[in-house]
């Protein structure tokens, strides 16, 4: 199992970062983490409608395919009703726009019209098509069932991808990390660092793009994240690294493989430190100490709280 992740979302051009990426922008970033050892891509037609699979596509055929891993998405709410299966369709819209014709994860990307979308997944899955069946956004409920349905067609779902942080652990207290424990299935965590609140970059006097997502979100609460990350810094330094590596390998230790969006080389790096940064017991817990102090509220409007 890969330690971590490299997330392309922002890699279609969607705004969420307050800025666009071209593909020049983008390559140096796929080169070093070739270069770094980490090929675990995580994208999704919906980044960018296919623009994000289509970039990273143009990248991954420069290097063999037995080097890289793939982790794609089916969303929901961008199906082709009309179609006769619309789970195929977009999986064949991604396989071809990535330049392959094998998903290593497969997701549905969350839980509209699940077990409709779960039973249509089956005879993609039969075919070999898919190494990993996954569930993202998905609460215990919801995942117990649609393992019900694949199993009954012989198949199992052997990952989850969910919003989980130092500032959000409702998969953990609601008992999907155990769940995966349990069953054999890995754990991916995405926002991580909170979209770059709990990077150390933005404070009061810094704070993120206006006119982004994120900004909107995290701008109202930075008064609570600067008084976090100065107390997350005081960590750091102990370990000699920068505060946005503590949150990724916390992440690492509970258990889950981070999935951490590259927009620029020194992304890469963070990534690779962050990967071989070891936290003891006690400084596991201090952290989510801190956390927890703040009292954050970092669900975002496509997500609920898991209960």
């Amino acid at each position: 199992m890969a330690k971590i992740a490299l997330g392309a979302c922002a890699w279609g051009n969607d705004g969420t970062f307050g800025n666009n990426f071209t593909e020049s922008d983008l390559r140096p970033i796929f080169d070093a983490a070739c270069k770094a050892g980490l090929n675990l891509w995580d994208t999704a037609f919906v980044y960018g409608m296919g623009r994000s699979e289509e970039v990273l596509g143009k990248f991954l055929r420069s290097v063999p395919r037995e080097s890289y891993l793939i982790s794609d998405k089916f969303t929901p709410q961008c199906a082709n009703l009309q179609a006769d299966n619309a789970v195929i369709e977009m999986y064949n819209g991604s396989v071809k726009r990535l330049g392959t014709d094998f998903m290593d994860y497969y997701w549905i990307h969350n839980p509209v019209g699940a077990p409709e979308w779960t039973r249509k997944l089956i005879p993609l899955a039969k075919t070999g098509k898919i190494g990993k069946i996954g569930l993202s956004n998905h609460n215990l409920a919801e995942i117990k069932e649609a393992d019900n349905i694949l199993k009954e067609a012989g198949l199992k779902v052997s990952a989850i991808q969910n919003h989980y942080s130092l500032l959000n652990r409702s998969s953990e207290t609601s008992g999907i990390l155990d769940w995966c424990r349990d069953n054999n299935a890995e754990f991916f965590a995405y926002m991580v660092l909170e979209q770059g609140a709990l990077s150390g970059k933005y404070d009061t006097a810094h704070p993120f793009p206006a006119d982004s997502a994120r900004g909107q979100v995290y701008n109202p609460v930075l008064p609570q994240l600067e008084r976090l990350n100065n107390a997350l810094k005081k960590i750091a330094d102990k370990h000699k690294v920068s505060i946005a590596q503590l949150p990724v390998a916390w992440a690492i230790a509970k258990g889950t493989v981070p999935i951490l969006g590259v927009t620029k080389v020194k992304h890469v790096d963070d990534a690779l430190t962050a990967a071989n940064l070891k936290l003891n017991l006690d400084e596991i817990r201090e952290l989510e100490s801190l956390a927890d102090n703040a009292n954050i509220n970092t669900v975002r409007i496509w997500e609920k709280e898991m209960q």
